[in-house]
């Protein structure tokens, strides 16, 4: 469904098998290209995404103050699904845009890199793409996100 909007978009990616959570890396890709989309909630806005690096912590305090929020938390794993449409493990940001107009922020890291990785929409899948088509896609901004 990701690559599908992608494509249709005409957005240059490409389709890989990771699960991270299961060390199941591609020859050629380093952890440093993998990043989480972190669903939260904000005090005051609802919903609010974070993607940081997979070996990195989210700052929430970061977070919050980026988003117009006095505190965000993660949405708890049994909501998670309602909330955005995605189960633990395969939130994305690109489905994420599609459904909900929530905030997104990308850390500042992955402009750093040529090509980062997100998931697509399921566990164990993922896509390739540059930092700055996917922010474009999903109106998403580069900020200092981790602790």
């Amino acid at each position: 469904m990701v690559e599908q909007i992608l494509q249709k978009a005409k957005i240059d990616h490409t389709g890989l098998q990771i699960n991270a959570l299961e060390g199941i890396i591609p020859e050629g890709i380093t952890t440093e290209q993998i990043y989480k989309t972190l669903a939260l909630t904000g005090d005051k806005t609802g919903p609010v995404i974070g993607i940081v690096p997979i070996s990195a912590h989210l700052s929430e305090k970061k977070l919050a103050k980026l988003s117009g929020n006095k505190k965000v938390s993660m949405i708890p794993q049994k909501d998670l699904e309602k909330t955005t449409g995605y189960v633990h493990g395969a939130n994305n940001p690109v489905g994420i845009r599609q459904k909900h107009n929530y905030p997104i922020f990308i850390d500042q890291s992955a402009l750093d890199l040529d090509q980062m990785i997100v998931s697509a929409g399921e566990v164990g899948h993922s896509i390739q793409i540059k930092a700055q088509d996917l922010a474009d896609f999903v109106k998403a901004s580069f900020e200092d996100l981790v602790e």
